[in-house]
């Protein structure tokens, strides 16, 4: 599948937040601006105070010289940057691959997004008019690479769809800021009188190197689809997560412990007080050498219990190595689930059996042999032994049907009933003895028979004679004969061992 990208450009990115929160100032020319070398220099303008000759980079004094009337507001280093970041986590409704493109922009990897809107065109429809409805001016486009959906996004004026493989058609009309060149490679062009980029596209390549550099050859080929690109897509912020640094760095197990309690404390408090509890948490502590250590606990049931979930951690904390120390701590719960407020109880035998003692127990089995130690199994509709249960999903599934007791069964089923010889007194009575792996069992009692059919839609077959069997030792056994006893077939019938019992 051929890749397609979508890049968002918006115009006035930080001037329209500031007419969204304040909507009296839409129709008054204002600017941000912020202290530079000992000057105020604009660094954001809105769209009145563009049109009336003010830019970026101006200082205040001469913007205002032009512009009495000017309004001047503190710009904020790093707000371009938070708000570029929301609206990239908004866009992962669209396609899961995001990316930031400061100062203004984002990029989206789209392949294989647009079918669900209905085409290219209604997707790109869908995102710019969401994005204009919030109060922002936003334009987009949508091309094969991300160079050609960059250029085409800030200076095309044709159309925003670019066909596959049009880049080249779509780029040569531009002019060469559109190929994300740095300021003086522009102003060299510019002198040369290459203001389109058809200007110089087909110019020798060792020409364009020795002029200009070999960044504009990497850009050109980023755009034409020769060279990849490569885009850093935005994580989303899990919803359920809570920070901790420190002072100075963390080095020993008691103080990993420490920061560990705080963070599930702040962690829990916040479940709790919306009505859910963890299901998956994860816990990472970022090292001074840039590395991140990382453990990750799970639960079968929705937990916020500190101690509990401390507990399970705590199973953990020793794999974490802090070499020169941890400087920040991170506690994520990436799955939660609604809290049962009831507490049920779980396997109900004495009525005494509390579900969040269980779980508890489990969750610590689990987290010192993983969670495939642990199985829970309930009465499935099924003739046949080993099709009459199954595999519970979680701890909270409740069976369909009641466990069959008024017929005797095993304690330990076999999963696959195995052969066994046998020699009864008369053909169609229990075997007095039998052998099973090698050993003889000599039968003095037995019950049965029980006959157990098997369900004609799933599977057409013999049924089954079960019989409970004691040996001289007073073990018991379940086995079966498969099918009738026949006198006139020259074979005597089949015997499997199916179970034991206590």
């Amino acid at each position: 599948m051929e890749k397609r990208y979508m890049s968002v450009w918006f115009r006035h990115l930080t001037t329209d937040r500031w007419i969204v929160s304040q909507p009296e100032l839409k129709d008054v020319p204002f600017v941000l601006a912020a202290p530079e070398r000992g000057r105020m220099v604009i660094k954001a303008v809105n769209v009145r105070a563009e049109v009336m000759g003010i830019e970026n980079g101006m200082v205040v004094a001469d913007a205002r010289a032009v512009l009495p009337a000017l309004l001047v507001f503190d710009y904020k280093p790093g707000f371009a940057e938070k708000l570029l970041l929301a609206f990239g986590t908004w866009c992962i409704r669209f396609t899961p691959i995001v990316s930031v493109d400061p100062p203004d922009g984002l990029i989206l990897d789209i392949t294989g997004c647009t079918h669900l809107w209905g085409g290219e065109r209604a997707y790109l429809k869908d995102i710019v008019n969401r994005i204009r409805g919030a109060g922002y001016d936003v334009r987009a486009a949508i091309a094969d690479t991300i160079g050609t959906a960059w250029a085409v996004c800030r200076f095309g004026t044709v159309t925003p769809l670019i066909p596959p493989e049009g880049e080249q058609a779509a780029l040569s009309a531009l002019p060469p800021a559109a190929l994300r060149l740095e300021a003086d490679t522009l102003e060299r062009m510019q002198k040369l009188g290459f203001y389109q980029i058809r200007n110089f596209m087909n110019i020798p390549r060792s020409v364009l190197r020795r002029r200009f550099g070999p960044h504009l050859l990497y850009r050109m080929d980023q755009a034409l689809g020769a060279e990849e690109e490569l885009i850093d897509p935005i994580r989303p912020v899990e919803p359920y997560q809570e920070r901790l640094s420190s002072l100075e760095p963390i080095r020993t197990a008691t103080g990993i412990n420490i920061a560990l309690r705080k963070l599930l404390e702040a962690l829990c408090g916040r479940l709790s007080k919306e009505g859910k509890g963890l299901r998956k948490g994860v816990f990472m502590g970022y090292r001074m050498d840039g590395k991140i250590e990382q453990i990750e606990i799970g639960t079968n049931s929705a937990s916020c219990h500190v101690e509990h979930l401390f507990r399970l951690f705590e199973l953990k904390v020793s794999s974490i190595e802090p070499a020169l120390g941890i400087e920040l701590f991170i506690l994520e719960a990436p799955v939660v689930e609604e809290l049962d407020q009831m507490q049920e109880t779980l396997w109900n035998i004495t009525g005494n059996n509390n579900q969040s003692e269980i779980t508890e127990l489990l969750d610590r089995l689990t987290g010192r042999g993983g969670m495939q130690i642990v199985h829970r199994y309930l009465p499935d509709a099924h003739y046949w032994p080993e099709r009459s249960v199954k595999e519970a999903v979680s701890i909270q599934e409740k069976p369909q049907i009641e466990w069959r007791t008024d017929k005797p069964r095993p304690v330990s089923l076999l999963p696959k009933p195995e052969r066994i010889e046998v020699a009864a007194l008369q053909p169609d009575y229990p075997p007095a003895v039998f052998r099973h792996q090698g050993k003889v069992y000599h039968i003095r009692k037995a019950d049965g028979p029980e006959r157990i059919e098997q369900e004609w839609w799933i599977e057409e077959g013999l049924h089954r004679d079960y019989y409970c069997v004691e040996d001289m030792k007073g073990a018991r056994y379940w086995i079966f004969r498969l099918g009738h006893y026949n006198e006139d077939k020259e074979d005597m019938p089949e015997w499997f061992i199916h179970g034991f019992f206590a």
